[in-house]
């Protein structure tokens, strides 16, 4: 006689088993940053998954603890149901009952098994990681209830995996990682650039990524190359120099050859008095140079600028010997491409 409740048994053990399953990967893969807008337009199943991406540890443990329950009573419930199933066509083959018994578990075992690992493995998990977001809007709501329920029993085995984790000196996380590292972007950009999803024309964002790799001493002009004046210039030779050159800056050097300062043409150019215009730029109007290690990273150089409000630096080396001069328009180039001085000739 065939045993249809233990049939009907292993269909139920199998879906539930699968919806742990897809919950689970779901909450793992679903991006924070496409649950996060609907979630504050006020969707429940938005916020929901937002909580569990949160409690990641808590859902993982629910699902596993429901995956392990639906596991063990698959087989329990599924096994004398299949097995009862072919003991008929078994006997109608004239095999010893001796024969019947094992051959009968062994084929309930392989059944149960495939549909097992199939349908409540497989199948789930292609379709969370095929459609996560989705997968976490339609799965995180029940499965937050669920762990609800069960929450006490979640918590102490919570707790006892954590314990060993930490015994391990691995720190465990709550929270489903969102977040990407900048090689990971950029892997992202390239990955999308090569498949037709993301257009990088003006290469903006690759020079972004490059940007964070460079140093000081990459773009620093050498003081051999620099256009510089005497630090007892003259109006009327800054604007000389303007004319000549085309640049709005200078550097200003003493008899050393060291920088002191710097001076833009509108610092300059206001010095009308004939005898101003002759004389040396008065001190109060040069520029101050900040400092810059040469091996410093380039995004800090420019953070650094920006809090001091200069537009040039003084570069040293490891003896505290000045190397070159860094100007603020070559670290913007690095990022956006050739910038031009208003000021500066063809």
């Amino acid at each position: 006689m065939i045993d249809w409740g233990g049939i009907v048994g292993l269909g139920i053990l199998l879906a539930i088993n699968a919806f742990f399953v897809a919950a689970e990967f779901a909450v793992i893969s679903a991006r924070r940053s496409q649950i996060e807008p609907r979630a504050e337009a006020g969707s429940s199943a938005a916020k929901s998954a937002l909580y569990a991406i949160e409690h990641a540890t808590l859902m993982l443990a629910t699902s596993q603890l429901g995956i392990t329950v639906c596991s063990l009573l698959i087989l329990n419930v599924s096994e004398p149901a299949i097995h009862h199933l072919l003991e008929l066509p078994l006997k109608a083959l004239g095999l010893p009952e001796e024969v019947i018994t094992p051959g009968a578990f062994l084929i309930a075992l392989i059944v149960v098994s495939f549909l097992h690992v199939v349908l409540g493995e497989m199948v789930p998990k292609n379709l969370s990681f095929s459609i996560p977001d989705r997968a976490a809007l339609v799965l995180a709501p029940p499965l937050v209830a669920i762990s609800m329920l069960v929450r006490p029993i979640i918590l102490a085995l919570n707790a006892t995996a954590n314990a060993v984790l930490r015994l391990f000196g691995v720190e465990p996380k709550n929270e489903a990682t969102s977040a990407f590292t900048v090689d990971e972007v950029a892997t992202i950009v390239a990955t999308s650039t090569k498949e037709g999803m993301l257009t990088d024309n003006i290469g903006a964002l690759t020079a972004a990524f490059e940007f964070t790799e460079k140093k000081v001493r990459d773009i620093a002009v050498g003081m051999l190359d620099l256009v510089s004046l005497s630090e007892a210039a003259t109006p009327q030779e800054v604007e000389r120099a303007v004319a000549q050159r085309g640049f709005s800056r200078y550097v200003l050097v003493n008899e050393q050859g060291e920088p002191t300062g710097y001076l833009h043409l509108k610092d300059v150019i206001d010095l009308e008095d004939p005898e101003e215009f002759g004389e040396p730029v008065p001190p109060k109007r040069i520029r101050k140079l900040i400092s810059i290690y040469r091996e410093t990273d380039l995004e800090d150089a420019l953070a650094s600028m920006r809090r001091s409000g200069t537009h040039l630096a003084r570069v040293f080396d490891e003896t505290g010997k000045t190397s070159g001069i860094l100007f603020l328009e070559d670290i913007i180039e690095e990022l956006v491409g050739e910038v031009k001085d208003a000021t500066r000739r063809a």
